[in-house]
């Protein structure tokens, strides 16, 4: 009997906008030799990935990129929210959204909605709001059955300016300038944080209530490693015993039959590689249970586009390599 594979993958376009929309200022768009060379550079790692499920940060125009999608069999495709136009410029858009395309049919989607009793522990009952809101998908997957992916994308390392409170300053101000670096860096960690928590939770309660097999894939913006995140895979890091049998995540690379124990960086700022870019998985995926529903887990990195010495963003391309993994069941 053949053996059956499936491709799971995340991918951060970096502003996939199509023409004549820009993203963020007006003067920030693709010309039509731009447009052309970022589809191009799309659908070529698509192909070379070849997914069976990918999610996708950074979609402006998700309508091109269904269409882009289909061409290549990834019928299935699902968003939750809609970019926001300028008022004044309506071809200017903001927040971008993510989302997921598939060649399995999917069973159902939804935004992921907060857990109000978890909001309220949090003490954070009427404030929250995700940055980007994430994708809660289900499919049935033959073989191996109930599957709930998580389509993520969590806030940036982006600090809101906090000159408003200064009165009179200006950007160059050492005041504001160090406030930026301390309590501006601890507020984003903790939206982060934030949001990590409630993908997390409704994550492990979907997992014991609905016998659900889990991945949160996607852009976290932050090294798991970080106190901020580190919880959504400390019960489970990679010398813990490889047979337990709870709820709970643990990150593919670590229990991947072709990991070399050194992840490749996701993404570069200033020369200095970072991982920003996850796929996490319950025990299901784990190859090394006693009752395992995989046989393989292989981890794959697709950076050959990433130029570490690059200062500024190329737009035609992205400035983040997409990963995935591959199961054998």
């Amino acid at each position: 009997m053949a053996k059956k594979r499936y491709r799971f993958a995340t991918f951060n376009l970096l502003n996939f906008t199509a023409p004549p929309f820009s993203f963020y200022q007006l003067h920030e768009h693709y010309n039509d030799t731009q447009w052309q060379t970022k589809t191009q550079f799309i659908t070529g790692l698509i192909q070379h990935i070849n997914p069976d499920v990918i999610v996708f940060q950074e979609v402006f125009t998700p309508d091109a990129l269904q269409i882009i999608c289909e061409d290549l069999g990834l019928v299935h495709f699902a968003t939750v929210d809609s970019p926001s136009p300028d008022h004044v410029y309506p071809n200017v858009l903001f927040k971008p959204v993510v989302a997921i395309a598939s060649k399995l049919p999917i069973k159902s989607f939804a935004p992921l909605e907060p857990c109000p009793e978890l909001l309220e522990y949090l003490n954070n009952q009427h404030q929250f709001k995700f940055n980007r809101t994430p994708i809660k998908c289900k499919f049935d997957i033959p073989g191996f059955g109930l599957l709930a992916c998580y389509a993520i994308h969590l806030k940036s390392q982006r600090v809101h300016s906090m000159a408003h409170m200064l009165g009179e300053s200006h950007q160059d101000d050492p005041l504001l300038t160090l406030l930026h670096e301390t309590v501006g860096t601890m507020q984003s960690q903790i939206s982060r944080s934030l949001e990590a928590s409630i993908i997390y939770y409704d994550a492990l309660k979907t997992q014991r209530e609905k016998q659900a097999a889990t991945l949160v894939m996607g852009d976290f913006n932050d090294a798991l490693e970080n106190p901020a995140l580190s919880f959504m895979t400390q019960a489970f890091p990679p010398l813990a015993n490889s047979s337990f049998d709870s709820v709970g995540l643990f990150d593919s690379f670590f229990y991947a039959d072709n990991s070399n124990g050194k992840k490749p960086p996701s993404h570069y700022y200033r020369g200095e590689g970072n991982v920003l870019d996850y796929i996490l998985c319950s025990k299901e995926f784990n190859p090394n249970r006693a009752e395992q529903k995989v046989s393989s887990l292989n981890y794959y990195s697709y950076d050959a586009h990433l130029d570490p010495r690059r200062i500024d963003e190329d737009i035609c391309y992205s400035d983040h390599a997409a990963i995935a993994i591959e199961i054998t069941l």
